[in-house]
């Protein structure tokens, strides 16, 4: 396992536990932070075995927004770069894509957005 490790920024099913261990083999540890500048919405999922193992019918997804006021919570994690694959491997699904951000404390982390 690589010992570099990058921040990843969850707002949705990647904070269940269940999800966590599907894809990375542990339960991942994290801290609250927001995403600034962003809203939350909300996205049906179509896969039905993902639907399953998250236990939910929709994905939290976040979009740009126009009120500067507006911020999504969610956690931080800290994750290796191989653990970071197997989250893009997981996100392809939902067709999400990966982007950089910098969270309300500063921290610059990867984030999932709807393509």
């Amino acid at each position: 396992m690589s010992s570099q490790t990058t921040l990843l920024f969850s707002y949705g099913t990647l904070r269940n536990k269940n999800v966590q261990i599907a894809n990375f083999g542990r339960e991942l540890t994290g801290r609250e932070d927001a995403l600034p500048g962003y809203a939350r919405r909300m996205v049906a999922i179509i896969d039905p075995k993902l639907a399953a193992l998250s236990g939910e019918s929709h994905h939290a997804n976040v979009e740009p927004s126009s009120n500067p006021k507006d911020a999504v919570s969610g956690t931080v994690f800290e994750i290796t770069e191989q653990e970071l694959v197997a989250a893009d491997k997981y996100e392809e699904v939902a067709k999400y894509r990966r982007i950089s951000v910098t969270l309300r404390s500063g921290a610059q982390a990867w984030v999932y957005i709807r393509a």
